[in-house]
């Protein structure tokens, strides 16, 4: 069975735990990895090439890899350098996501898609608009996925929830689609499939604590 078959349908969880927190350590990424496979995930969205190497021999899914960065002079983080994106097919990456936004970064997104591809892995598109996705497709992308709608200046604001909107117009495309970003409940995953989408990643609601866990406190204390 190819990766995109195996993935279609299902839900992709992203383990990455709050940067610096005590969860970011990479047996407990992997712990967090095993966990959600035991749970029904068909694959897995993990974040930094120690926390991969660490994942990798403990699961037989499907891993989407991907490294974050914090840098001085552009707003892009996802996967900005080729040597990153070589890096995690090194690891065993299957699928490498990158930021497909036409924002200014230290590596461009054609160069980084092109490491990627040249690696032997699929590439997932990260975008904000239908334009970034449709310039991914034509590219070589496989996956298009709706990460970074809300994340750019164009976009900020635009939804509460998943941009449902874009993952009808990816589906139009005719590209695999994978809905992200703001899928807190099972009900907005539903309702992410429902949309069009082919599969589904959900993230914090999964693998940050303190977020869920102030999503309730937040709750209990505005109920008090």
């Amino acid at each position: 069975m190819d990766i995109l078959t195996s993935i279609r349908g299902g839900l992709t969880a992203s383990c990455q735990p709050v940067d610096d927190g005590p969860m970011d350590r990479p047996e407990i990424v992997a712990a967090m990895a095993q966990a959600c496979v035991a749970g029904g995930a068909v694959a897995l969205r993990i974040e930094g090439v120690d926390n991969l190497k660490a994942t990798r021999p403990l699961v037989d899914v499907p891993i989407i890899g991907i490294v974050k960065s914090d840098l001085p002079d552009s707003p892009v983080r996802i996967t900005v350098r080729v040597e990153e994106a070589l890096a995690l097919a090194e690891a065993g990456a299957d699928v490498i996501a990158y930021d497909a936004t036409n924002r200014p970064r230290l590596h461009s997104r054609e160069a980084v898609l092109e490491a990627i591809l040249g690696a032997g892995c699929i590439a997932m598109a990260d975008s904000s608009c239908l334009e970034d996705g449709r310039i991914a497709l034509y590219s070589g992308a496989k996956i298009l996925g709706t990460t970074l709608s809300g994340y750019t200046e164009e976009t900020e604001g635009l939804n509460d929830g998943p941009d449902f909107a874009l993952i009808g117009a990816f589906k139009a495309l005719g590209a695999f689609v994978m809905a992200e970003g703001r899928i807190h409940t099972p009900q907005l995953a539903a309702a992410a499939m429902a949309a069009g989408a082919d599969a589904v990643t959900v993230g914090s609601a999964l693998t940050r604590l303190e977020h869920v866990t102030g999503w309730f406190a937040d709750a209990v204390g505005s109920a008090r």
